[in-house]
C-alpha cells in the first residue's frame, strides 16, 4: 500500500508538521508519567485504527520498560487488573476524548474529578494535549494512508 500523499513534500503541511512535532516533544517532556503517556497514545491509536502509531507507541513503551502483558491488555483495560487507578482514569479520559463523535458521554465532571485525584493541573493539561495530539497524528496517518507500520525503531523520533 502506498501513501496517498507525502505531507512532508508540501509546503503547507511541511510547515504545520514541524509545529506538530514540536508540540509532541513538549507533551512527551511533560510531568505526565512516561508509562501513562505511552499507554494513552497507544489506546487512542488503537481506537483510531492508526497502525503507524500503534507500532510506534508499542515499541517505545517496551523500550521504556513497559511489560508485554500490560501492552497486550490496553485494548481491554476495563477488564484487566494490571493497570493502576491513575492509569485507568487516564485511559478512560483518552477514550472518551477520542470517541466524542461516537455518541460517547464525553469527559463528564465525574471522570474529570477521578482523573484530578491522580494528576495535578500540569499533568492534566499534558493529558488533554496528548489525547488531542494523538487524534491529530492518527488522522493524518489514516487519511493519507501512511504505510510504514512495522518499520518503526524505538526512539526513532527522539
Amino acid at each position: 500500500m502506498d501513501a496517498r500523499l507525502d505531507l512532508l513534500a508540501t509546503e503547507t503541511a511541511g510547515k504545520a508538521f514541524r509545529h506538530l512535532v514540536a508540540a509532541g516533544r513538549t507533551v512527551k517532556a511533560s510531568p505526565l508519567p512516561a508509562t501513562t503517556t505511552e499507554l494513552v497514545a497507544l489506546r487512542v491509536s488503537q481506537i483510531n485504527g492508526c497502525a503507524v502509531c500503534v507500532d510506534m507507541h508499542t515499541k517505545d513503551a517496551l523500550a521504556a520498560g513497559e511489560t508485554p502483558v500490560r501492552l497486550n491488555l490496553v485494548a481491554a483495560w476495563r477488564e484487566a487488573t494490571v493497570f493502576t487507578e491513575a492509569e485507568r482514569a487516564a485511559l478512560e479520559l483518552a477514550e472518551r476524548g477520542t470517541r466524542i463523535a461516537d455518541g460517547a458521554p464525553g469527559v463528564d465532571d465525574e471522570l474529570w474529578a477521578r482523573a484530578a485525584e491522580h494528576y495535578d493541573d500540569e499533568q492534566l493539561a499534558a493529558l488533554v494535549m496528548l489525547v488531542s495530539f494523538m487524534n491529530v497524528a492518527n488522522r493524518l496517518n489514516v487519511i493519507t494512508r501512511r504505510p510504514c507500520a512495522g518499520d518503526y525503531v524505538a526512539g526513532q523520533f527522539d
